[in-house]
């Protein structure tokens, strides 16, 4: 066994573990999903020049640069309006849940939040039945009733009413099966 390179790998694990940082989950939807419009910079920068000629001069320059970066894509204003468009559709989504707690209202960790949600009512949806059963149990009843002879998975009655087999009592004790004579 080579334990040179087992000590290697395990110094190479350890030094490895001292840079890695742990992964921490983003917050993607109200983010600016990477808009960026262009950037804006401004560097100063100095030489140094000696010559090394008879008379031994040196200069000196100093610049000062402005540098704008422009990026390709779709043009700034439209970057932007997507952005607010998909920030104010998850507001949308989750106003309901902010305006019904009125916890949130006294925590002033929560203002720009609840300020936001104000006046904001999200529609409800009406298309549930009134009695709290889905749709789907009320379409697979439906089904049941034109249907009586089929057998359907997960039904409290399996097959038809009018069944011939009955369920032994629990008490009941099966036979014994005969044994082969081989």
């Amino acid at each position: 066994m080579n334990y040179y390179f087992t000590g290697l790998l395990i110094l190479a694990m350890t030094i490895l573990a001292l840079f890695v940082e742990p992964a921490y989950p983003k917050n993607e939807y109200l983010n600016d999903y990477g808009v960026r419009c262009g950037e804006m910079e401004v560097s100063t920068e100095r030489r140094d020049t000696d010559y090394n000629y008879s008379d031994s001069n040196t200069h000196e320059d100093q610049y000062l640069r402005f540098t704008y970066r422009k990026y390709l894509g779709t043009d700034c204003k439209t970057a932007k309006e997507n952005v607010a468009i998909k920030q104010q559709l998850e507001l949308m989504k989750m106003c309901g849940r902010v305006n019904s707690n009125p916890s949130l209202a006294n925590n002033s960790n929560f203002n720009l939040l609840v300020s936001k949600c104000r006046g904001v009512t999200p529609a409800r949806d009406n298309t549930r039945p009134t009695d709290s059963q889905s749709l789907w149990d009320d379409m697979k009843d439906d089904y049941k009733k034109e249907n009586p002879d089929v057998k359907l998975m997960n039904d409290k009655i399996i097959g038809p009413k009018k069944s011939k087999l009955k369920m032994p009592p629990k008490d009941y004790i099966l036979p014994l099966p005969k044994p082969k004579n081989d």
